[in-house]
């Protein structure tokens, strides 16, 4: 009985030498012929009961030499099958076609922000940007922010310091601009913004927004209405209407969140819009006269009024995305199905 224990080992010892490996495909059969969890070399382990007590010695001897040879074998052409896939990423195969159609594609995030760069470009809004990093004055105090505002906590704010935070939205630049430039002032800042937020199908640490500002004689609500109005039907189409609902935001007095008709059911009612007819796209208001007064604007002669959108926001609801992690995975898949709208 031991003597064909031994020509078993012996014979599965000459199969493993023999084993033809060509590709990965190959290795991997192999470790899991001799190697995994299922191996051929555990059943000719358990026949050690069947060995006479003075052969056990050997027959551990013959066992070991099984696992180490295969061990060895699969390490060895592990080794040149990443090697050789390395050499092949090294030198690029220059007799393959090329792919001409394929010419590449800008973010959708990029392709709605330039949007609504060029609509409000024609209403002689002019871009202002600033710097991420931000101080309290510019993020928090100057905009009207008390503080004990729980925007100041830091479940909403990656703070640096005590003084110092990533931005939570652009309005920041506009309190730089306020501060630097005389009205009249039109103007709106597009960038990126955080907030410390759990990341969802629905909320992100990071995403852009653009916000708007225009501060002169005689501002009223109603221009902010027309001009949130021509916003939206050069954004979503000619017979988009719009609605504004009383909100509040510490920076504005009167505040509003702004609603369009469904685009996508024709105000009938679907999913997008939860089948009330209506989708919420941004936040708006007159300019709070503390703040003008913060920024050295008189607030007895000047008025205005500001509004914020999210950048991926507008992106999800016209490209019907359900997912806002989908912007920031730089899925080749995901980006290839916006080179034709730009």
């Amino acid at each position: 009985m031991s003597q064909k224990i031994f020509e078993q080992m012996a014979a599965r010892l000459e199969e493993i030498k023999a084993y033809e490996i060509n590709n990965t495909i190959e290795l991997e059969a192999f470790r899991l012929a001799y190697l995994g969890s299922k191996n051929q070399i555990k059943p000719l382990m358990e026949e050690i009961k069947n060995v006479a007590p003075e052969m056990r010695r050997e027959f551990g001897q013959q066992i070991n030499l099984l696992k180490n040879t295969a061990e060895e074998k699969w390490q060895q052409y592990k080794t040149n099958l990443s090697t050789t896939a390395s050499e092949r990423s090294v030198v690029p195969d220059l007799s393959l076609p090329v792919n001409e159609n394929y010419h590449g594609s800008r973010h959708p995030s990029a392709i709605i922000m330039n949007q609504i760069i060029r609509i409000f470009s024609r209403l002689g809004f002019t871009i202002s940007k600033g710097p991420e990093i931000e101080d309290d004055w510019h993020n928090f105090t100057a905009l009207n922010f008390p503080k004990d505002h729980p925007a100041r906590d830091m479940q909403d704010t990656y703070f640096l310091s005590e003084d110092i935070a990533l931005r939570t939205h652009t309005s920041s630049v506009q309190v730089r601009v306020m501060e630097s430039q005389k009205p009249p002032i039109r103007t709106i800042s597009p960038g990126r913004v955080y907030r410390n937020e759990t990341i969802s199908a629905r909320s992100h640490c990071q995403f852009h927004q653009v916000e708007g500002l225009y501060v002169d004689e005689g501002v009223s609500f109603a221009d902010l209405k027309q001009t949130l109005d021509y916003f939206a039907k050069e954004m979503f189409g000619v017979d988009t209407r719009i609605r504004l609902r009383p909100s509040y935001f510490p920076f504005t007095e009167i505040s509003a969140e702004v609603d369009i008709t469904c685009f996508v059911c024709n105000a009938k009612g679907c999913n997008i819009c939860k089948h009330s007819g209506w989708v919420e796209i941004l936040g708006c208001g007159m300019v709070d006269p503390n703040v003008l007064q913060n920024c050295g604007i008189d607030s007895e002669k000047y008025t205005g009024f500001a509004f914020g959108m999210g950048v991926e926001r507008i992106a999800m609801l016209k490209y019907r995305i359900n997912d806002i992690r989908l912007f920031f995975e730089n899925d080749i898949r995901f980006l290839r199905q916006f080179s034709e709208a730009w």
